[in-house]
């Protein structure tokens, strides 16, 4: 019978909790320590996740160069679907909050996802990632954006600056013309796609099977900005 084992722990900075690893049988599970929100993720349902790079990748692979920012690294599936989709050329930067999480992909993820961080295009940085956005103008042809639970928040209060006006208008001038905004999030949320609205993205709203074409459905935002 399959139990989950206890891996590691990681903390959250800035007083957020911690992030615990589990294995379970031949799979790895993510939850909040305690318990709170279940299952954050696991290395069995990633389908959401594959889609998240996998639309606005498509849409962008023929640029010369294309550079690419992830905002959260999770299991790793979303950085590798973004290499599945661009070209040699291209540069995919992501941005970690927590360190553990980090050395989880390098360490026992990283075979579940095809070992993506050992990609020549695929650089990782221990940072928020609005952070990154705010002196990155002008700089990415798309931006993926898995922090947390989505727009609603569950790991980290914090978490909602990113999804705020405040975020959302980082991510907009931090767009190339032409550029994609691709949110992810685990419910539809009428009042997130105001915000998008308010900040002058045209966003499409994609339901996607977490496995395959079955299991639970999320969300994920395709945004572009409005011509003026």
């Amino acid at each position: 019978m399959k139990r989950f084992i206890l891996l590691d722990t990681a903390p959250i900075p800035n007083n957020g909790g911690a992030l615990c690893l589990f294995e379970y049988g031949d799979d790895f599970v993510i939850k909040l320590e305690g318990g709170k929100g279940g299952q954050l993720m696991n290395t069995r349902m990633h389908g959401s996740e594959d889609a998240l790079a996998e639309i606005p990748c498509k849409r962008i692979a023929a640029r010369t160069g294309a550079r690419v920012l992830i905002g959260g690294l999770g299991m790793g599936f979303t950085l590798a679907s973004a290499l599945r989709h661009l070209a040699d050329d291209a540069e995919v930067q992501v941005a970690e909050l927590v360190p553990g999480v980090i050395e989880w992909n390098r360490g026992p993820l990283g075979a579940k996802s095809g070992r993506p961080l050992q990609d020549p295009r695929a650089s990782v940085l221990n940072v928020d990632v609005i952070e990154l956005l705010q002196n990155q103008p002008n700089a990415y042809d798309a931006i993926m954006l898995d922090v947390d639970n989505g727009p609603e928040g569950l790991t980290h209060s914090a978490n909602t600056r990113l999804y705020a006006l405040e975020g959302l208008a980082a991510c907009a001038r931090a767009l190339r013309p032409g550029g994609v905004l691709a949110v992810w999030s685990a419910s539809a949320d009428r009042q997130f796609s105001q915000r998008l609205a308010q900040v002058g993205f045209k966003a499409e709203e994609v339901q996607v099977y977490a496995h395959g074409n079955r299991g639970p459905r999320h969300t994920i935002w395709i945004c572009q900005l409005k011509i003026r």
